[in-house]
């Protein structure tokens, strides 16, 4: 009997690379939206879909977030990171999310080092000439040969237990260690806490409700692969200014030019992307809008830039003037009541404007969108009656100031 050959059809394979996934990325307001994506697509790649997809206008500082909600962890997931990667170090009982919204810091270090590296908080591991400034510190952590030092004290959980011990901690290149005598820098009296290469840093939200923490400005090492509270190193600083150092520091240390590179060039994604015509600020929708006068019987193109400023602040005077005439129709007859009804109301329907929400929700909504100057937001005052306070952001600490509304005849 004689063997015939046979062509056999085989189906075709794609490459791993060009295979699609479906993932879900969450809003502020908790809705969803369902991607399909190919497995090489980056975190800023996913920030860019969501950015044309919404139509919103493209500052930089649109983040992807991997949110932990079973151990009170989360991260900003760094804009060359690749996100089905990430995903498969999910346990498959985790509810984990990823959160889609802005983090104004994530790297206003390039822009503020000054704010981030506290003098009393950095050393370098070889004398050096003179007063090294925060931009020359960045620099280093930057380079190949030469890096700073990171010192202080932090909480750190011991491993096993609930409680907390105050340590001293040493940041270098090779990882993160603890002085078991004091405050000495002695190798013999340094021991190894945590690396960075499988390890990712995250915050606590909250830090002294899941873990018993000292304080809330925790941070922590976790494995890439899946895992429990066990395999997490907790620890904790007495401010934001030293977590955000902390973070900051190993950030630089881990991913170095890499987070350079994703600043200055946040359009260099994996998946192509970048080749849909983004244009660096302004979504679609609003590349086609120009500058118009309404004010004359005719409407009419403005050219001069600054006619189109002139005319933009009459007609948010001008709106501003109509919205108080029509919230007074229906408020009381008389003018001083609808002058004080306007007044009181106008606010309210701001987004800066959050109602009777707590001092430390307010603190914390706004380390969520990142400590930078101006970040801010108005609430109702709990302690003062019809009156608001203002909390804002500024050199890297959170203020309150309180504000009383007066009438324009000075009462209350």
């Amino acid at each position: 009997m004689s063997l015939s050959a046979r062509r056999v059809t085989l189906p075709t394979i794609t490459p791993i690379v060009l295979q699609k996934r479906v993932i879900k990325v969450y809003s502020e307001d908790e809705t969803s939206r369902a991607l399909e994506v190919p497995s090489d697509i980056t975190a800023r790649d996913v920030c860019q879909l969501l950015i044309l997809k919404n139509h919103y206008i493209d500052d930089h500082s649109w983040t992807l977030f991997e949110h932990l909600p079973h151990i009170g962890l989360e991260r900003t997931m760094e804009d060359h990171e690749l996100v089905i990667e990430v995903l498969s170090n999910w346990g498959m009982e985790e509810e984990n999310k990823l959160y889609f919204r802005k983090n104004y810091a994530k790297y206003e270090f390039f822009k503020n080092p000054m704010y981030f590296f506290p003098e009393h908080m950095v050393s370098f591991a070889t004398e050096t000439n003179g007063e090294i400034s925060p931009t020359q510190i960045l620099q280093m952590f930057l380079s190949s040969s030469t890096y700073p030092e990171i010192h202080g004290f932090l909480h750190a959980k011991e491993q096993g237990k609930k409680s907390w011990k105050k340590i001293y901690f040493l940041l270098r290149r090779s990882g993160l260690y603890f002085s078991t005598k004091g405050t000495s820098k002695e190798p013999r009296h340094l021991q190894f806490f945590s690396e960075f290469g499988n390890s990712d840093i995250y915050v606590s939200l909250a830090g002294k409700k899941k873990h018993g923490a000292p304080t809330n400005y925790g941070f922590c090492f976790k494995p890439n692969k899946a895992g429990g509270p066990r395999d997490l190193k907790m620890l904790c600083a007495e401010e934001e200014q030293s977590r955000t150092c902390w973070v900051t520091a190993i950030r630089l240390l881990k991913y170095g030019m890499q987070l350079y590179q994703n600043y200055m060039h946040p359009y260099q994604g994996r998946s192509g992307c970048g080749s849909q015509s983004v244009s660096p600020m302004r979504s679609i929708s609003e590349n086609s809008l120009v500058a118009m006068d309404f004010s004359g019987q005719k409407s009419r193109v403005i050219e001069n830039p600054t006619e189109a400023l002139s005319v933009a602040v009459e007609e948010g005077l001008a709106w501003r003037k109509k919205g108080c005439l029509r919230l007074a129709t229906h408020g009381s007859p008389t003018a001083s009541s609808q002058s004080s009804a306007t007044n009181m109301a106008i606010h309210r329907s701001q987004p800066w404007f959050h109602h009777k929400i707590s001092r430390d929700e307010a603190q914390r909504l706004i380390i969520q969108q990142g400590l930078v100057d101006g970040v801010f937001l108005v609430r109702d005052s709990q302690s003062n009656p019809k009156t608001f306070v203002l909390s804002m952001s500024h050199g890297q600490k959170i203020k309150h100031f309180q504000i009383i509304p007066v009438e324009d005849d000075g009462d209350l």
